[in-house]
């Protein structure tokens, strides 16, 4: 009896907890954006304003850049015009080796003897990718097309570029003519450095004066995100320039850049496609895909501050002081570029330091590590630790560690060996040789006492 009112009091206390009790809710995982899988060859969306990256695909892969050439092409241009070796309003005339380009690609239709000005031969260059512009302005930078092609490759080293070779600057087919998302997005970044590229490559259509063999020219940027006037359904209010590219090898290629509030981005993308959907529509995927990362970067990322100046995230420990250990503090403030659902918390922190302990003195100021930020091997920041106050050295324990080391080093050791080993040989050879001696001495004078036979004296 008293069983069965046991069992029913303790599966009444058993259905009362289940009832009341609240089940932990499992720590949620930050949802990161998917994949947007961008149809190209190799793509690349970068912060233009950390130089994180943001996207990529086969960036390092060695592919044909076609027209994006332009960009190192007007780079040279541009800083040419900075060191005072052109000027925008310098006239130049056309030579006839413009006469042996491809008349299949693209032109401004300019004629051997016509004059121009810099200016409006980079508008040339950048809003319809006139290849024989680009031929007339190598050889006013560099006196010939070759010696500026040179100097195209050494400008590609100087960038860190390592997956790439020029050999014209315009960008028409060659075997040996290539780059990679990741050289092209280095030399964007450093054109767009300057104010005449951003401004020239930014320009949807614009038109040119009539010169001594041309009436006025109506320009019409290639860039379709930029410019209406070739082909509609791509327009992207927050994009600017840069530059497109497109040959039958190469396929379609475009280099572009967006901002958006304080986002900023640069993107690569090259070998697309030119489809026809099943309703006819034709699309050009160089221009669909770049609008697709564009709106993805905006949708997904946003900026955090991820570390301060003022947090201590350890201390560390101190030998040679009184005072055991000191705080660390990183060097700045950290705003990075994240995942918008992805929050300063959930990342994880690695802290690595120069010494431990570390030996004083310790001024304000010094570097004693780095601390890493990184969520599932992606890793986010690194940055400095840096030491919040001095910490003296006690004279007596440094005096004492100097000793140490002294008495540490191989040449004072060998010294100290050998003359351990020169003691015991003394040693032993006083032991040895020192007790032959006294045993011989005592035996011939008990020698000598003994056989005596004078008679004494009465």
């Amino acid at each position: 009896m008293k069983a069965k009112r046991f069992l029913s009091v303790f599966l009444l206390f058993v259905l009362l907890v289940s009832l009341t009790a609240t089940p932990f809710a499992a720590a949620e995982e930050p949802t990161l954006p998917e994949d947007p899988d961008i149809q190209a060859k190799a793509a690349l969306l970068v912060d233009a304003n950390t130089g994180a990256i943001v996207y990529a695909k086969n960036e390092h892969q060695e592919l044909y850049p076609a027209s994006l050439t332009k960009i190192m092409t007007a780079l040279l241009v541009v800083e040419a015009i900075d060191k005072g070796q052109l000027s925008l309003d310098q006239e130049v005339t056309a030579s006839s080796t413009i006469e042996s380009l491809d008349t299949a690609g693209s032109t401004a239709n300019i004629k051997p003897g016509e004059i121009m000005t810099v200016e409006q031969l980079l508008y040339c260059m950048l809003v319809v990718s006139a290849n024989e512009a680009c031929v007339i302005l190598a050889e006013a930078v560099s006196g010939s097309v070759d010696a500026f092609v040179d100097q195209m490759n050494e400008k590609a080293q100087a960038l860190g570029c390592e997956n790439t070779h020029f050999v014209n600057p315009t960008g028409l087919h060659d075997s040996q003519h290539y780059t990679s998302a990741w050289d092209l997005y280095l030399i964007t970044k450093e054109a767009l450095t300057h104010k005449d590229f951003v401004r020239i490559s930014d320009t949807g259509d614009i038109t040119l004066p009539a010169t001594n063999l041309h009436e006025a020219r109506a320009l019409h940027s290639t860039n379709y995100l930029i410019s209406v006037w070739r082909s509609r359904g791509y327009i992207n209010k927050n994009a600017h320039g840069i530059k497109t590219g497109s040959t039958s090898e190469a396929g379609h290629c475009l280099v572009s850049s967006a901002a958006k509030g304080s986002l900023s981005f640069i993107s690569v993308v090259l070998g697309c496609d030119r489809l026809t959907l099943e309703d006819g529509e034709i699309r050009t995927m160089s221009f669909y895909e770049t609008n697709r990362l564009f709106q993805w970067g905006f949708d997904n990322f946003s900026y955090k501050t991820i570390l301060t100046a003022d947090e201590y995230p350890k201390e560390v420990a101190v030998s040679l002081s009184k005072i055991d250990h000191v705080t660390v503090h990183p060097a700045r403030d950290v705003e990075i570029l994240m995942p918008n659902d992805l929050e300063p918390e959930d990342l994880e922190r690695t802290i690595t330091l120069n010494s431990d302990p570390v030996e004083a003195p310790i001024t304000t100021g010094d570097k004693l590590g780095t601390i890493q930020l990184s969520y599932q091997g992606t890793v986010y920041a690194t940055e400095d630790l840096l030491a919040l106050n001095d910490v003296e050295a006690s004279r007596l324990l440094t005096f004492w560690r100097d000793v140490k080391l002294f008495f540490a080093k191989p040449a004072v050791k060998i010294a100290g060996i050998v003359l351990a080993v020169l003691l015991v040989v003394v040693l032993l050879w006083k032991l040895i040789f020192g007790r032959r001696r006294y045993r011989y001495g005592r035996r011939v004078g008990f020698s000598r006492r003994g056989s005596y036979r004078g008679r004494r004296r009465r």
